[in-house]
């Protein structure tokens, strides 16, 4: 059961890095669809996304979920406010890494989760600990220190990180699967973007028709490229603790970070690198934050589940001469 559990979790630990692995590394793909515009290629994007996830869900059965949601306007409404929320976000990245500013883009995930912890003070009413408090000071200080070195505020870092934050808020209150929120989301999103294109292409501005097979291919991958990932990080998010998703989730915007300077030669002068330290610092401090906390969390976990009568390992169910030794195996079991 122990090297069932423990395969488990390399399988997930596997998907999760696979998953944030390509979201880190698809800032090479948007450049291969020009000439289309950003437009364009998010037009593109939420059809090829619907049809590809429509075929998944066919292949797999699951259907179930679809008249329980129809039966919830509440649901459906919140649906809509996420597909606006990630086409959004989907746009600016686009045009973002397509414009020169991938550097930029990747600071708006690296402050994702302190623009989070914030949402959840001012929105949700949650309290926060010392440590968070002081990541979140940091973090804003760091936005003070980019907008001196940008000469204006970060706004591409700021919109892909509140819209990124608030469309995982939306998503906690609608509680649907990655895979069928993904149907849902696009579902909203296809009639707009399709008679986008169709109205792109009767004007004659159609990238697709004119670019040749291979550039209508790659517009057509963008569904993959959009499903995928969150295929494999539904495999990761059921396979590992919670705690590793938060760690492995910094793979996608460090990857993006020394792309944009390695590949695509973006500058760094002083203050930037000065200002992503302040975001860094303030991150590392929120892990430690959230990794004591789960342990301080399992031990207490540990000690209530050992001092109740009846359950192994609670004080006076076995005297300890009479406990027989386990052998690994056992203790795994």
């Amino acid at each position: 059961m122990a090297k069932e559990s423990a395969g488990q979790q390399r399988t997930g630990l596997l998907y999760g890095i696979g998953a944030y692995g390509m979201w880190g590394l698809v800032p090479l793909f948007w450049p291969l669809l020009k000439p289309a515009d950003a437009i364009e290629i998010l037009a593109h994007r939420m059809v090829w996304s619907l049809a590809l996830v429509v075929v998944v869900l066919l292949v797999m059965r699951r259907w179930a979920w679809i008249g329980e949601l129809v039966r919830q306007p509440r649901r459906l409404g919140l649906i809509a406010v996420a597909a606006v929320v990630i086409t959004v976000n989907w746009g600016v990245y686009i045009w973002s890494v397509n414009s020169g500013h991938v550097v930029e883009a990747s600071l708006g995930y690296f402050i994702n989760p302190l623009v989070t912890i914030a949402m959840g003070v001012l929105i949700l009413k949650e309290r926060l600990r010392r440590a968070q408090w002081i990541a979140v000071g940091i973090g804003a200080a760091a936005v003070v220190v980019l907008t001196v070195g940008y000469g204006r505020p970060p706004w591409i870092s700021l919109t892909l990180a509140f819209s990124f934050a608030t469309y995982g808020l939306v998503k906690k209150k609608v509680n649907l699967g990655g895979l069928e929120s993904l149907a849902a989301e696009t579902a909203v999103q296809f009639l707009p973007a399709l008679a986008y294109l169709l109205w792109l292409g009767g004007q004659g501005h159609s990238t697709f028709g004119s670019g040749g097979p291979g550039h209508a291919a790659l517009l057509a991958a963008t569904g993959v490229v959009t499903a995928i990932p969150l295929i494999c990080f539904g495999g990761a998010a059921i396979r590992v603790p919670l705690s590793t998703l938060g760690l492995l989730q910094y793979l996608a915007p460090v990857f993006q970070f020394l792309l944009g300077i390695v590949y695509f030669h973006e500058a760094m002068p002083p203050e930037r690198w000065a200002g992503f330290a302040l975001v860094w610092l303030a991150l590392t401090i929120l892990t430690w934050d959230a990794l004591r906390t789960a342990r301080t969390a399992r031990k207490a976990l540990a000690s209530a589940i050992a001092s109740v009568p009846g359950t192994p390992g609670a004080h006076g169910l076995v005297p300890p001469a009479q406990r027989e030794p386990r052998t690994p195996e056992a203790q795994g079991s």
